[in-house]
């Protein structure tokens, strides 16, 4: 027998494939709750699954998320797949995808660095893949520690 563990949702955005764990960081660097929505948010960790063995699951019914949004959670979900539902059905499935470069998504940890002197700059990092995620700023050149602490 199938079991439903969360409600499926009218309209929204599901982000599925989630590392497992890494739900909670999702939800941080999306800003959710917004203090001005009421909709429905799902959160399911540790959920079996046949292609990942164990993954993390958010529903955010009513919202559908910005280039901006994929390219954030793309730094900390690198395997997560963006589902958008219209109507309880699937309109749009895309896997996210990391760019190469990100602007304005994260802080720089040098402070030092000319984007934390007041200049009206744009942050502006390369993404490099290897064993982990890193990021490093094309400014001063320094590495970002923490993804999830530094995206703005």
């Amino acid at each position: 027998m199938k079991e439903m563990k969360i409600q499926p949702i009218k309209n929204g955005t599901v982000i599925d494939h989630i590392e497992p764990g890494m739900a909670l960081k999702v939800v941080r660097i999306l800003g959710i709750p917004e203090p001005e929505s009421h909709s429905t948010i799902s959160i399911a960790m540790f959920v079996k699954s046949k292609k990942m063995k164990e993954k993390d699951l958010l529903k955010i019914e009513d919202r559908e998320l910005k280039q901006k949004e994929v390219n954030k959670i793309s730094l900390i979900a690198p395997n997560a797949t963006i589902v958008i539902i219209k109507d309880y059905n699937v309109k749009k499935k895309m896997r996210v995808s990391l760019p190469e470069v990100i602007n304005g998504i994260a802080r720089c940890s040098n402070p030092n660095c000319i984007t934390n002197k007041g200049e009206p700059l744009e942050t502006e990092f390369s993404v490099e893949n290897g064993k982990e995620i890193r990021l490093r700023c094309l400014y001063c050149e320094r590495y970002v520690t923490d993804i999830v602490e530094s995206i703005a």
